[in-house]
Order: structure tokens, then C-alpha cells, then sequence
């Protein structure tokens, strides 16, 4: 047993020291959209072409990753349905930290059962494919490396939007390193059970409130003052934590009240939310169900990550008390300089 903790504490400070970039999830899409003659492009002559010619456009957007060049270029491709002919050259365009395309097609029949999608997603990455027709409700699908592809429906599926919603929600907070180490940090400091709980709750209603309010369109904040201070508040808790350390009495701010520190950055926390899940868009008709499923996936993954961290900490404290305090230490220290790092590269960069 005592092995087996060992190696969760080497794990976790090594989970917690590996560089990683920020907000990480960066989902490829891929938008199929219906559009009507006035919105179409001209044919060589200059003349339109009409809607019969060109009546859907598609675009994507594929992702690369911040350690790679950006001439080296993702190798996911899209995938048409059979009853459409592309009918413009695909044209690509480098932008930041992604690749952006975009081609038209004629299409005849009707798209219900057809498939379209990206092929060649790696590993775990993960792609939306949005399918958004002129008469209907807007469908949105999860893509991955095994299902790369979408089936379109006559109907839209909710059940299918609380799935795919809710997986995106998980591993937002599992894979976006930010929010991921903010939780972290509170847990090292906060310890109580009880304590936790509050605090955890108190995280969760703040950013749910800003989340839902700027996605439905009623409050926003530019996303660089809001990155910055969720970086701030990565360093605020790590700064804390190792005061604690060195001094196990001292009251801090968020020792003190810990649900008011968790609610007010949490705000922050859910602005970035729902700048992330803006680039993923809400399916038009099921937005309330996407957002639901969203702050539902969001708070799995973030007590999946609590139990853990506490799992491990009482792992420590009962079998290895002589390696706690190194090793939060060390995660303190991994946290709170990956947080100013990333503080120092939003305000300045």
C-alpha cells in the first residue's frame, strides 16, 4: 500500500509540475451551412451562380498545438455527405494556433441520414460538427478519433445534446489546465472536508452565473483582462497555500472564508467558460439543454478531480506523513510558477 501511495504522490506532483498550456481544450469544428442565393460566391464571369450551384458552405477549423510550427499543418480532413459535390476549390489559411478552411457545395436530395464530419482527429482529440440549415434548428455533434463523422437528423436530439454537452463540460475542466489548477490549489489549502464542499459549491454557482449569462447574451468581459485574472487567482491561492506551509496556524483570506474567495474568482472562471464554449456554439433550439449539460459535465470532472486530490491526501497523512509536506510543496510551488507564468504572458504578451 505503501508503494501504491507513493507513486499517486509522484504522480500528482508530476501531473501538477508538466508545462502545460492554458485552457487546452481547442476543439476542431466543422460547420455545414445552408445559405441563400444573396450570400454565395460569383463564378469566374463575375455573375452569381444561384442556389441551385452553390447551396451550402463548409468550414473548419482545426486546431494546432501551441509546441508545434504552424506550417505543420493537422492532418484531419473533412468529410462531405454523398449527395453533395464540392463544387469551390477548398481554400486554407493559417491563423493563430489553427488552420481555417472553407469550400461550397451542391447538394441535392434531402441530408437526412447523410454523414459528414473530420477524419484523421489524433487520439484524444476531440471535434464539433454543427449542421446549420436555412428552415430548421441548428444540430451539433462531438466528434473523435473513433467517430469522426455525423450522422444528420430530420429532428435534432436532445438526448444527444446532453451527452455530447456534458462530455465537452468534463473534459473542459479535466483537460483546461487553468481551471484545473485553480481547483487544486484550493483543495491543498482548504483540506477540510466540510470546507471543500462549500468551497467547491460556491465555485460552482459563481461560474455557472457568468457562464450562463454571457452565453445567453446579457454580460461579457474581453477575453484577455479575463484570462489574465484567472491566472491571478492560480497565484493567489499558490501564494497562500505556502504561507500555510510554512506556517500551519496562520489564518489566511480563503483559509478564513473559503466559499467568498471561490465565488468571486469563479466568476472570472466562468467567463472563460464561456469563452471556451463559444468556440464550440450552442445548438439553436436546445441552447437551454447544452448549457445545462455543459455546468453538469463541468462539475463531474471537478469533483472527480476533489475526490482524487482528497483520496490522496488522506493516502499521505495515514501512510507516508513524512512525504505531505515535500510533495505539497512542490506542487505549490509547480502551480504558483506555472500560474505567474501564465499571468506574466497575458498581461504582456
Amino acid at each position: 500500500m505503501k508503494t501504491l501511495v507513493r507513486w499517486l504522490c509522484i504522480a500528482l506532483a508530476a501531473m501538477i509540475a508538466h508545462p502545460a498550456m492554458a485552457d487546452e481544450l481547442r476543439p476542431a469544428v466543422i460547420e455545414m451551412t445552408q445559405m441563400d442565393s444573396s450570400a454565395l460566391s460569383e463564378n469566374e464571369e463575375g455573375s452569381s451562380q444561384g442556389t441551385l450551384d452553390h447551396e451550402w458552405v463548409l468550414e473548419w477549423k482545426l486546431p494546432v498545438a501551441a509546441n508545434r510550427s504552424q506550417s505543420a499543418a493537422p492532418t484531419a480532413q473533412p468529410v462531405v455527405p454523398d449527395v453533395c459535390e464540392i463544387v469551390v476549390q477548398p481554400v486554407e489559411r493559417a491563423a493563430s494556433l489553427a488552420l481555417l478552411g472553407r469550400t461550397e457545395m451542391r447538394c441535392s436530395g434531402d441530408l437526412a441520414g447523410e454523414a459528414f464530419g473530420l477524419v484523421g482527429l489524433i487520439g484524444n482529440a476531440d471535434g464539433i460538427a454543427r449542421f446549420v440549415p436555412l428552415d430548421g434548428p441548428v444540430q451539433s455533434f462531438r466528434l473523435t478519433a473513433a467517430e469522426p463523422t455525423a450522422t444528420i437528423r430530420a429532428e435534432p436530439n436532445v438526448m444527444q445534446v446532453l451527452r455530447d454537452y456534458f462530455i465537452i463540460g468534463a473534459e473542459h475542466i479535466l483537460f483546461g489546465w487553468d481551471h484545473l489548477l485553480f481547483v487544486i490549489a484550493l483543495v491543498l489549502l482548504v483540506r477540510t472536508p466540510w470546507s471543500v464542499v462549500k468551497a467547491a459549491t460556491a465555485f460552482t454557482i459563481a461560474h455557472s452565473i457568468t457562464l450562463v449569462a454571457t452565453s445567453l447574451g446579457y454580460t461579457g468581459l474581453p477575453s484577455r483582462p479575463v484570462e489574465a485574472l484567472i491566472a491571478l487567482s492560480i497565484v493567489f491561492l499558490a501564494v497562500e497555500v505556502a504561507v500555510v506551509l510554512r506556517d500551519p496556524d496562520r489564518q489566511t483570506l480563503t483559509r478564513r472564508f473559503p466559499w467568498l474567495v471561490a465565488f468571486g474568482f469563479g466568476l472570472f472562471h466562468g467567463f472563460g467558460f464561456a469563452g471556451a464554449l463559444a468556440e464550440i456554439g450552442l445548438p439553436q433550439g436546445e441552447i437551454a439543454a447544452a448549457l445545462f449539460a455543459f455546468n453538469i459535465g463541468v462539475e463531474a470532472g471537478q469533483l472527480l478531480v476533489i475526490g482524487a486530490l482528497v483520496a490522496v491526501l488522506i493516502a499521505m497523512t495515514r501512510w507516508l506523513p513524512k512525504l505531505e509536506t515535500p510533495t505539497i510543496r512542490l506542487a505549490t510551488y509547480a502551480i504558483g510558477g506555472t500560474g505567474s507564468f501564465w499571468l506574466i504572458e497575458r498581461v504582456v504578451g
